[in-house]
């Protein structure tokens, strides 16, 4: 009989011999249903409790013959049980047990998934607190906009995990389904109950409605999952590689003792964790297509499905499984640099304050035109000579100075003052 059950790593959940466990165990468990109902002896069945068993090698092995893999898995227990293997896949279809196992694999590697983006969301949270009040210079379109805090930068991804969790969880529950109900679902040969039984004991859910096998919308909803919390992923790796860039340097991937950046140039630290993510988004995102794909099917069943989903979803549960642990490591060990922020900060030399003074013109009963004329005149100045400031010649100017008093002016020109509802955003999305 199988061994004790301990949640496997993620590899080992795509391994034959954690499949072929599965398969071996529904078959039992339908075998025990069977006998409560008085479909066969309860002895047979101890009989095949016992005794049960296979081998790899020998499934392959049968499988060169028979080109069927569940044909050659049931021979191979078949020679381990002898006669009374004769009511093991009674009335069964092979994707009663495919379509159930697969099931049940990826709610094992869902929630190990699941158990990583708890963790990164703990981490986003402790960064997130820790640079709460880091003053740097916010950006839209590459361009300097506003001030802002790296914290912010921190939370909103931190709020972002909070969905994907809410989406994987949704995810897990949906594929969470399995079916023992033969060759067109009718549950010709086998009773609903049997289902039930083997559902329980899996910790699945019967699918309400099945054809000869589970429905494909939910394996796409489960791998678009995937790909949308690698897009995340990317995310806020593609914000690091900006980040760490030469000439912004407000922060950076973690560089080990011997660590190499390049075979050309030893001075080299590049964001190599950071682009290795953004790449394998991509796959992600293809897979998620190729699961779009699978959705429609002839009838009640065809094989289109089978041999890409053989690839896109173990290939997608174990790269996101990378990635997460890549991203975990990279969001605790990110380095920070708060004097270059402070330093890009004043890079334009106070433009990014220019709605400030905008709107504070407009409350002292200037129109918008007239506003935004004069800010953007002694804006334009600035950005043509980098030896001026926009105070500088805000305070020159005759018609600002009307409305703008030197004090007032200050004031403005205090960077931290931006940062004045940072504590409500927090509040607003921190658990406690």
């Amino acid at each position: 009989m199988i061994a004790r059950y301990t949640r496997p790593k993620m590899g080992k959940i795509w391994e034959d011999q954690f499949k072929y466990e599965t398969w071996l165990k529904i078959e039992i468990l339908v075998c025990e249903a069977r006998a409560a109902a008085g479909d066969i002896p309860k002895e047979d069945v101890q009989t095949i409790k016992d005794k049960a068993n296979f081998e790899v090698d020998r499934i392959l092995e049968i499988e060169e013959t028979t080109k069927h893999d569940v044909i050659a898995f049931l021979t191979n227990v078949a020679e381990y049980v002898g006669s009374t293997s004769r009511h093991i896949h009674y009335g069964m279809t092979s994707s009663d047990i495919l379509d159930t196992t697969l099931s049940y694999q990826m709610k094992e590697a869902g929630e190990i998934l699941l158990k990583q983006l708890i963790e990164l969301k703990n981490a986003l949270k402790v960064r997130a607190e820790e640079l709460k009040y880091t003053v740097c210079v916010g950006r839209t379109h590459g361009i300097h906009a506003e001030p802002t805090s790296m914290g912010l930068k921190f939370v909103l991804w931190y709020e972002e995990s909070k969905r994907n969790i809410a989406r994987l969880k949704n995810a897990i529950d949906t594929i969470s389904v399995g079916q023992i109900s033969g060759v067109v679902g009718t549950f010709e040969h086998l009773s609903p109950d049997v289902e039930k039984y083997v559902c329980i004991n899996l910790g699945l859910k019967p699918a309400s409605v099945s054809t000869q096998i589970i429905q494909r919308d939910r394996h796409a909803e489960y791998l678009t999952t995937l790909s949308i919390i690698g897009a995340s992923l990317e995310k806020i790796a593609l914000e690091v590689r900006h980040l760490q860039r030469t000439e912004v340097l407000e922060a950076e991937e973690y560089f080990s003792k011997g660590q190499k950046g390049s075979s050309a140039m030893p001075h080299k630290r590049n964001p190599i964790v950071s682009e290795r993510i953004c790449g394998l988004a991509r796959l992600l995102r293809s897979n998620a297509m190729a699961s779009l794909e699978n959705i429609a099917l002839w009838h009640e069943r065809d094989i289109s499905h089978s041999s890409v989903e053989r690839v896109i979803i173990p290939d997608s549960t174990i790269t996101l499984n990378y990635m997460l642990h890549l991203m975990i490591e990279l969001v605790k060990k990110l380095i920070i640099y708060p004097k270059n922020m402070n330093t890009n900060l004043n890079l334009t030399r106070g433009l990014v304050l220019s709605q400030t003074v905008l709107l504070n013109l407009v409350d002292k009963g200037l129109s918008r035109e007239q506003a935004y004329k004069l800010v953007q005149t002694a804006a334009m100045d600035v950005w043509k000579d980098k030896n001026k400031n926009l105070r500088g010649e805000l305070i020159k100017s005759e018609e600002i100075k009307k409305y703008i008093s030197i004090d007032e002016m200050n004031n403005i020109f205090d960077n931290k003052k931006m940062l004045k509802n940072v504590d409500l955003i927090f509040a607003r999305t921190v658990e406690k």
